[in-house]
């Protein structure tokens, strides 16, 4: 199982904390589109770096169009020598329009298509000289001349990025199987989640592409409470306990809660959320529903924990975890949930 960690956005420090993350032994980072570009740190973490793998995780694939990301990813996966994975997510609906000005409609079909037209570009790109010819109902890409288009031998040797997809919804989920590399479970995700919901929509997906799961990637829940002491076990608790309210509020992830019988829970978090009662929304979660969201445990048993839980199903972890107080611990930790 690889193990993953987080890199901030913050641009003055994103060389060095690659650097840091590499020597603990992480096998990849990755950036969230949040309130800065994404995609800025990784390229510092590539100048830095050598062999750690540079993900986003995510960047909102509806705020752009084919064409910019098919441009960014090459350009990334070209300067980190083959080591860039386009995680791509695509929000909800206020955020597509409100924030973002761009137009929603059927998300599934729109991502399926968005994903089918990147890689058609890098096609063109590939074959120098190739007609770009994509035409599908939300996106059009028929010009394509060689002076906009990157030279194939910057890619030699590994060709273009790997493409993951987040999601929670069974539709979403089955795009991912279908036309992706690997796909990247929501925070919000729960074990027996995963295994009767997701895992059944990405092998569906993957049958429709021909495909078996051989090779496909799942990235794993990402929750994990723990700490060196018991102050900061707790205040790791808390913390979790406000983002799974915080997550718990949001109607399209109400199929997780209602899964384990906890759906009236979601109404309330919502109702408190419009209310602006963020502190009150974390003293909803018990000590069940933080156990059944995350791995609260000491970090010498983290490794055990996530094995029992996800180690027939996913390939990569991702958690923070605070390494530089105590590297000596943290490195323990992520060779064994890498060994396992």
């Amino acid at each position: 199982m690889k193990v993953d960690g987080g890199l901030g956005t913050e641009l003055s420090k994103a060389g060095t904390a690659a650097q840091e993350a590499e020597a603990a032994g992480y096998s990849g980072i990755w950036t969230a589109e949040t309130a800065h570009d994404p995609f800025f740190p990784l390229l510092l973490a590539a100048e830095h770096t050598e062999r750690i793998e540079l993900g986003t995780s995510i960047a909102v694939a509806f705020a752009r169009n084919p064409m910019l990301l098919a441009n960014i990813g090459w350009d990334l996966q070209a300067y980190s020598k083959g080591r860039f994975v386009l995680g791509l997510g695509s929000q909800i609906k206020p955020h597509i329009e409100k924030r973002f000005s761009m137009p929603w409609s059927h998300p599934a079909p729109r991502m399926r298509e968005f994903i089918q037209a990147m890689r058609a570009i890098w096609d063109t790109w590939l074959t120098e000289g190739g007609k770009l010819e994509f035409r599908g109902g939300f996106y059009k890409h028929t010009l394509m001349t060689p002076f906009f288009a990157p030279k194939a031998d910057e890619l030699d040797g590994f060709g273009p990025p790997k493409i993951f997809l987040a999601g929670v919804g069974e539709l979403m989920t089955e795009v991912a199987g279908e036309t992706c590399d690997g796909f990247i479970c929501h925070g919000f995700t729960t074990e027996r989640y995963l295994r009767e919901v997701t895992m059944p929509a990405l092998e569906r997906g993957r049958a429709k592409a021909g495909k078996t799961m051989d090779g496909f990637e799942i990235m794993g829940p990402s929750f994990v409470v723990t700490g060196a002491s018991a102050e900061q076990m707790d205040a790791a608790a808390v913390g979790t306990r406000q983002q799974i309210a915080f997550y718990g509020s949001t109607p399209a992830y109400r199929g997780v809660l209602e899964l384990h019988g906890w759906g009236d829970l979601q109404t309330q978090l919502n109702t408190l959320s419009k209310q602006g009662k963020w502190v009150e929304m974390g003293t909803l979660i018990d000590d069940e529903i933080l156990n059944t969201f995350a791995v609260v445990a000491e970090p010498e048993g983290v490794a055990a924990e996530l094995h029992k839980r996800y180690g027939d199903v996913i390939q990569r972890i991702s958690f923070y975890a605070p390494y530089k107080s105590d590297p000596d611990r943290w490195t323990k930790v992520i060779e064994a949930v890498k060994a396992a």
